[in-house]
């Protein structure tokens, strides 16, 4: 059976490449140094971890899905994926990508997830923006692993419960348990914390609620799913940031990692939001004691 070395749960800030990579130090944010250095660290953890295939999660950013015909859950199932649209590149440089894909292991969650009664729809003409490229940058920027993309509705409501999100990840988990393979995957996936996208809150000095963003940050390393369920609608969502519905698909990480505390925690207070880095290793920590001083930094709940 195949092994699940890693789950990751991150935020993706489009800006980070542009921000550090592309922009001459002199020039950087002041924060652009220590962004790098945690991102840096972040990627480590997956780099123990050896994956061969990487399942992503993600979201589209109205380039493809629009309101009128917005998928609830999507698998791709292609050879390979065009990554980066015109505006992503324009606005955030971000380079445009060929990804390859894995077409086998889409096929078997596909069936596997139908099994479980989740209906979803299936791409073979699938395009990949920042919601998967963004970690690619940061996780594994020689973009050289196959991966299988799932894209999930955060956007436009009505919108899945957290606890349907968080049983798809559960799902999502038993389909690469008894996946027929000896290969090591690891699955990558990004949302939001508290964000404002286009509203009055977008600029501001912290996320919308950076009160809200701690405790968050603090039932996923913990695994508090509980919580999660009991505090976590589409009304206190929204009203700390209109794009904060983002959280759920973080939600559906800890569903494929389980209710069990994260193996790696790190976040940063970065203008107008919050960053998130989180791991968790179901098959064991491949790292050595040395390398875990990161390891859950909040030992209890803010």
């Amino acid at each position: 059976m195949a092994t699940l070395s890693a789950v990751l749960a991150t935020t993706h800030h489009p800006f980070f490449y542009k921000a550090t990579e592309l922009t001459p130090p002199e020039e950087q944010i002041p924060d652009a140094p220590e962004w790098k250095q945690r991102v840096e660290s972040y990627r480590e953890t997956l780099t123990a971890a050896e994956p061969e295939l990487l399942v992503m999660v993600g979201s589209d950013h109205f380039h493809q899905f629009f309101y009128d015909n917005y998928p609830t859950f999507l698998i791709g199932k292609q050879p390979r994926y065009d990554a980066t649209f015109y505006n992503e590149e324009r606005e955030f440089s971000i380079p445009t990508f060929q990804l390859e894909g894995h077409e086998e292991l889409s096929g078997y969650l596909l069936q596997g997830l139908m099994d479980r009664g989740f209906d979803f729809s299936v791409s073979h003409e699938l395009k990949i923006d920042h919601s998967i490229i963004c970690p690619i940058i940061t996780t594994r920027p020689q973009a050289d692993l196959p991966i299988v993309p799932i894209y999930t509705n955060i956007f436009a409501p009505p919108l899945p419960s957290p606890k349907r999100f968080y049983d798809l990840g559960r799902a999502i988990r038993e389909v690469i348990d008894e996946y027929p393979s000896d290969k090591r995957i690891a699955a990558i996936g990004t949302g939001h914390l508290s964000l404002e996208l286009g509203g009055p809150r977008m600029f501001e000095e912290h996320g919308p609620d950076p009160e809200w963003d701690v405790q968050a940050i603090d039932w996923l390393a913990h695994g508090d799913i509980e919580a999660i369920l009991e505090n976590v609608t589409w009304e206190s969502m929204s009203t700390t940031g209109n794009a904060t519905p983002g959280f759920l698909d973080l939600v559906l990480m800890l569903g494929i990692a389980g209710p069990e505390k994260a193996d790696y925690i790190d976040d940063l207070d970065l203008f107008h939001t919050r960053e998130m880095y989180m791991t968790w290793y179901p098959a064991g920590d491949p790292r050595p004691a040395s390398g875990r001083k990161h390891d859950l930094r909040r030992e209890t709940p803010a």
